[in-house]
């Protein structure tokens, strides 16, 4: 009989992965691990600050400026080679990082180009002709897709031409023919 009452073992990994978690046990954990991260990013932070000022500690030592003016003056080169250095890593750096943009760049439509663009698929619309020009040119120009309203009215009579107007074509020979004489004999 005690095995049946009173034995209550402790549950398995099994059983406990089974078992949900309560919201608020997930939110207090959630809100734990959040606070971490927060206190690690402070404090890379803080790191990178000290990186920093060592690297500069470390690559521009401060220039002693008791001496005399060659001293000075010497210094003042030595500064200056090393302005004239970190502008050329500058320069180099900032070819190398335009380079790698320009790459990324290519890749990306690359990738687009391999996947395909998928165009969606359109909706018909139905829309007269007048209003489609009315969506595409504005509400301000009024469009009337009515071809005849804008045809000047034609009367319907014949005219009829005097004959004599047109002539006969063999009578005309006979005047050019004397005009290429009148050329020729010159």
């Amino acid at each position: 009989m005690r095995d049946s009452i009173g034995s209550s073992q402790a549950p398995t990994p099994a059983k406990m992965s089974e078992k949900k978690m309560s919201s608020s046990r997930r939110h207090h954990l959630k809100s734990l691990i959040l606070s971490i991260a927060a206190q690690w990013i402070q404090q890379e932070k803080k790191d990178l600050v000290v990186a920093k000022q060592n690297y500069v500690d470390e690559a521009c030592a401060k220039p002693s400026l008791s001496g005399d003016q060659a001293a000075l003056m010497d210094t003042c080169r030595k500064l200056n080679a090393l302005i004239e250095k970190v502008d050329e890593e500058r320069y180099d750096l900032s070819i190398k990082v335009g380079k790698a943009d320009k790459e990324i760049e290519d890749l990306k439509i690359k990738m687009i180009d391999l996947a395909g663009v998928k165009k969606p698929a359109l909706k018909k619309v139905r829309m007269s002709a007048d209003a489609m020009l009315k969506a595409l040119l504005g509400s301000k120009h009024t469009v009337n897709m009515e071809l005849r309203a804008s045809l000047k009215p034609v009367n319907k009579e014949v005219k009829e031409e005097p004959a004599e107007a047109v002539g006969d074509w063999r009578k005309n020979i006979e005047d050019k023919a004397d005009r290429k004489k009148m050329f020729e004999s010159s």
